[in-house]
């Protein structure tokens, strides 16, 4: 068998927004406008990308700290709608669907492990037409948000799959701490939300800067 025939992982779960879905740019100006309607300190760019991939109440907490708890239910109202109003303005990362075709047909068990909600999740899905491609996905509202490990756990016990035998793929050092939290292996994408200077401490197997470096690595080493 060729090398880049060789199954390393069983099972590849992919974080969704700014790993597969170029959505970073929406979600951080959702954060801000939420924080905008609340009467909150509107965070930077940074700030409110830094939070993309946690529990949406945990994130939105984070990125306003001045926002009181009995607001957070309100904030997070606010974000949902400005989400919804663009969500259909972003769309899979160019190279994304051949990407995951070429895993599928070699056999990987494909999931999704988000920090979106199953409702968001599931309307996402829809409309970008991927019935079938994913065999599994675990949102942080039915599990716990990362970096725990749960969701992880979650879809390993599903597919009866090891964590040596399983990587996570991600934008964030929540992924990535998540994929340790785990015991999994991890690549990390430097397309996305985070910049990738946070990811060494977390020994990310590979680090992409686009897709295609990301489907290459995937098929050579995944």
């Amino acid at each position: 068998m060729a090398a880049s025939q060789v199954r390393q992982f069983d099972l590849i779960a992919f974080d969704w927004d700014g790993t597969l879905f170029d959505s970073t740019a929406i979600i951080t100006r959702s954060i801000q406008e939420a924080v905008r309607d609340v009467g909150g300190t509107v965070p930077s760019d940074a700030a409110a990308s830094f939070v993309i991939g946690m529990d949406l109440i945990p994130a939105l907490a984070h990125a306003a700290p001045d926002v009181p708890a009995s607001q957070h239910a309100a904030l997070g109202a606010r974000f949902n709608h400005h989400y919804r109003v663009h969500q259909h303005d972003i769309s899979l990362f160019t190279g994304v669907l051949p990407m995951l075709a070429a895993l599928k047909a070699r056999q990987h068990c494909l999931a999704v492990a988000t920090g979106k909600s199953r409702r968001g999740l599931d309307e996402t899905l829809r409309a970008v037409e991927l019935h079938g491609l994913f065999d599994g996905s675990r949102t942080a509202d039915e599990t716990l948000g990362k970096p725990h490990p749960r969701m992880l756990q979650e879809l390993m016990r599903e597919f009866g799959v090891a964590p040596e035998r399983t990587l996570m793929v991600g934008d964030t050092t929540h992924d990535l701490q998540m994929a340790v939290n785990a015991g999994c292996a991890s690549v990390g994408v430097g397309y996305g939300a985070h910049g990738t200077e946070a990811f060494a401490a977390l020994q990310p197997r590979f680090v992409a800067h686009s897709v295609a470096e990301l489907h290459a690595w995937l098929l050579a080493h995944g």
